[in-house]
């Protein structure tokens, strides 16, 4: 199969869910059910489309790791059973491990909290010729943060950098940060993983069920579903006021997790071949060199 009918589905794919002007935003404008028409039995499909997907990503990676110039950076942000680490270990399951880094991020450690809130992510970001992913992100500081207003308080900030529009201001230092990291080689993609209550009722319930899944599982995430409507009104006005050209936002629906990963595959394969990937340039005194070196192979007995 050639890469120009894989690459033009992809765009296809994706271009519903991109969001690259925040302006007029709306989360109720997205259907965490959406498949654009595939059904449960067009799964098989799906699933040919991800391994495509995936071959072709791993194909990308390989240039960007040998050429060495550029990174991209993925985010990926989820209310609890979105799918997050599922669509992280299917998509990047052909990938050379040693071109990608993962990081997750938790709870500030007390070490990070003498620092700013971004400093735990300058730390993990890709290298030149990586992929970084991250599982969640400097976006919770604008996220868990305004919905729990009681760990602001932890943060060790002065009172007088607590006045004013605090979010606004995180708003405006998360795209400075972004349009920075850009214009010196790591692209940006950034993954809203959209699930419905009820799907994520479903999937508590199945990982009750399941002595495999039951660690997954603690009362802070009923806690946590609790707050629902506040969660989707912080993520509506983070997208809102962070999504942009060169760090664009996908809100990928998330309630059939077969199409939640070709939507983020198809992502991902987008933002590498829109960086004209290459493999570095030979020389003529590099081959003349590996002439060399060919001969005095063939020569050995």
């Amino acid at each position: 199969m050639s890469q120009t009918k894989p690459l033009q589905s992809a765009r296809k794919l994706i271009e519903p869910y991109r969001i690259t002007d925040g302006k007029g935003f709306r989360l109720d404008d997205f259907d965490p059910a959406d498949s654009q028409g595939l059904s449960a039995e067009d799964k098989p499909r799906a699933q040919e489309a991800l391994k495509t997907g995936v071959e072709l990503l791993a194909r990308l990676q390989d240039k960007l790791y040998a050429q060495d110039r550029w990174a991209l950076l993925a985010i990926f942000q989820a209310m609890d059973a979105a799918g997050k680490d599922g669509a992280i270990k299917h998509v990047m399951s052909g990938i050379n491990p040693a071109g990608c880094q993962v990081a997750s991020f938790k709870a500030p450690s007390p070490q990070e909290l003498d620092h700013d809130y971004l400093w735990r992510c300058q730390r993990e970001l890709p290298e030149r010729g990586r992929i970084g992913i991250f599982n969640r992100s400097y976006y919770e500081e604008v996220l868990v943060v305004r919905v729990h207003p009681e760990i602001l308080a932890k943060g060790k900030l002065a009172p007088e950098l607590l006045k004013g529009d605090l979010w606004e201001a995180r708003f405006e230092d998360i795209r400075n940060f972004e349009r920075y990291l850009t214009r010196n080689g790591t692209t940006i993609v950034k993954f809203f993983l959209n699930v419905s209550p009820g799907e994520q009722r479903r999937r508590f319930l199945q990982r009750l069920e399941d002595p495999a899944k039951q660690w997954k599982f603690s009362a802070a995430d009923l806690a946590e579903r609790a707050k629902w409507k506040q969660y989707m009104k912080a993520y509506e006005e983070l997208i809102r006021a962070t999504a942009s050209e060169h760090a664009p936002w996908y809100v990928v629906p998330a309630d059939r997790k077969w199409f939640t990963r070709i939507v983020v595959a198809a992502a991902m394969v987008d933002a590498l071949e829109s960086l004209d990937l290459a493999y570095p340039t030979v020389t003529k005194a590099q081959q003349a060199e590996l002439a060399k070196v060919r001969n005095a192979l063939e020569a050995e007995k």
